[in-house]
């Protein structure tokens, strides 16, 4: 979502960084370009100017301007302020929620139609399940739209949950009050209420929510906003401030193409904190919102401890423990790659991990030119299921005839398949000599150690 800006944010900076010494003039021109580089990313104009001005503040000051290294202090401080502009510092809880209520917990899930509200509530839903261990109930309170409340009913399933019983005719108030009492009696933790939306604001629309918010009493009440809609994201965001006693938003649609306006803008316009982003249409595609991350990806400096969260979550401890222990006895065969390939697609792919990754945004052009393959994976991953038990534990089986079997059962050429099978004798090699060199030998040889066609004797 922030790529466009985080590109040119940082050549603004790499032009800063270039000069051994700046001037009030130079600190005033990078600020211009920040401010056009705010607004063509559809940041609200108040923001922007407010941004501009509380950055300009401190960058003339003698003690910037005049220290070691100016422009260094410079990015210091539009990453301070692009991280109190999204709702950083002192009270920002990163995306928790408030389930301190004589259970059950009410999340009440507001927003338009079509803003991915009910499949963000089973997310919400499976995120309090998995992480917390909390039994959660689902109900829709959506009657106008056709067969909305078996859709949540469906992916209540998907997720292991459990949704309220659908009965023909009962209105929104009646159901919210039967969900409530149904996790009185059955000991949920949290019942997640999804109401109907609109395609625009209307008066029902907000009676109806008020009426529910006031039965319900949630200690949450959340509004979806699909972040492709701009500027008419942070309206819609303010029109239900003004109307509801909203706790937090949930952006979804952040792997799109939005500029990143309505992320830098909410929080300043409603007042209220973003609590969570939608990454993706599956329904494990939800990440707890981090002021300080999310200011760290815009300007560059990458989000290891989202990346490593998200491997530590997606990885089977049992499974990386195992390879582990083949690794260190110089074992590495087509099973365990097939496991690496799992691996990488759970964490989104090439993609999902290099946008996390330091410095992204200045090979950006350099990434699109070589023009990664996401596919490519999952057709390694056919070809891998394709292969018999004993040809993925001993690859010499894998003669011209086999590797002609096993591209018609994958859908592949023969050529991707013996490209595979040189990645894999590559890695095998530097597993092998992983394990050789032992943690002391990779410490004192280092990396280029294991590559191929490194001498290094041990």
């Amino acid at each position: 979502m922030f790529e466009s800006l985080s590109g040119r944010l940082a050549d603004i900076f790499d032009r800063l960084k270039r000069k051994g010494a700046l001037s009030e003039d130079d600190v005033n021109a990078a600020l211009r370009e920040i401010r056009i580089a705010l607004i063509e990313a559809d940041v609200a104009l108040p923001v922007v100017k407010d941004f501009v001005n509380a950055v300009r503040e401190k960058a003339v000051g003698q003690e910037v301007l005049r220290s070691v290294t100016p422009g260094q202090m410079v990015v210091k401080l539009v990453h301070d302020h692009l991280v109190a502009t999204l709702g950083g510092g002192p009270g920002d809880n990163d995306g928790a929620l408030n389930l301190n209520a004589v259970p059950p917990a009410a999340i009440l899930m507001v927003g338009l139609q079509g803003s991915g509200k009910t499949t963000t509530a089973a997310k919400i839903a499976r995120l309090l399940q998995t992480r917390e261990k909390k039994k959660v109930l689902l109900a829709s309170l959506d009657v106008a739209r056709p067969a909305a409340q078996e859709q949540l009913a469906t992916l209540a399933k998907q997720i292991g949950g459990a949704s309220l019983p659908i009965v023909a005719g009962e209105k929104p108030l009646a159901i919210a009050r039967r969900a409530l009492d149904t996790g009185r009696r059955e000991g949920y933790d949290a019942v997640i209420l999804d109401t109907a939306g609109r395609l625009h604001i209307d008066e029902p629309l907000m009676q109806e929510v008020a009426a529910v918010h006031e039965a319900a009493q949630p200690t949450e009440t959340l509004l979806v906003v699909d972040s492709l809609t701009g500027q008419d994201a942070v309206n819609l965001g303010k029109s239900f401030a003004e109307r509801i006693a909203l706790t937090g938003i949930v952006l979804t649609r952040i792997d799109g193409d939005a500029r990143g306006g309505a992320a830098l803008s909410m929080r300043a316009v409603t007042g209220k904190p973003i609590k969570f982003l939608g990454t993706g249409e599956k329904l494990d595609a939800l990440e707890p919102f981090h002021a300080e991350r999310i200011a760290s990806r815009i300007l560059g400096m990458g989000d290891i401890v989202s990346l490593v969260e998200k491997a530590a979550e997606t990885a089977d401890r049992d499974e990386a423990e195992k390879l582990a222990r083949k690794i260190e006895k110089g074992g590495f065969d087509l099973d365990d790659l097939a496991s690496q390939l799992k691996q990488l697609r759970k964490m989104g792919g090439m993609g999902g991990i290099l946008g996390h990754l330091p410095g992204i945004a200045k090979v950006k052009k350099q990434l699109d030119q070589a023009n990664i393959d996401e596919t490519m994976l999952k057709r390694q991953e056919a070809i891998l299921s394709s292969m018999t038990k004993g040809e993925r534990k001993n690859p010499k089986l894998l003669n011209a005839s086999r590797r002609q079997r096993i591209a018609a059962g994958s859908g592949t050429t023969v050529p991707e398949i013996n490209r595979l099978i040189k990645q894999y004798q590559d890695m095998a090699l530097m597993m092998k000599r992983m394990g050789k060199l032992g943690q002391k030998g990779l410490a004192r040889h280092g990396i280029s150690a294991l590559m191929p066609g490194n001498s290094t004797r041990h």
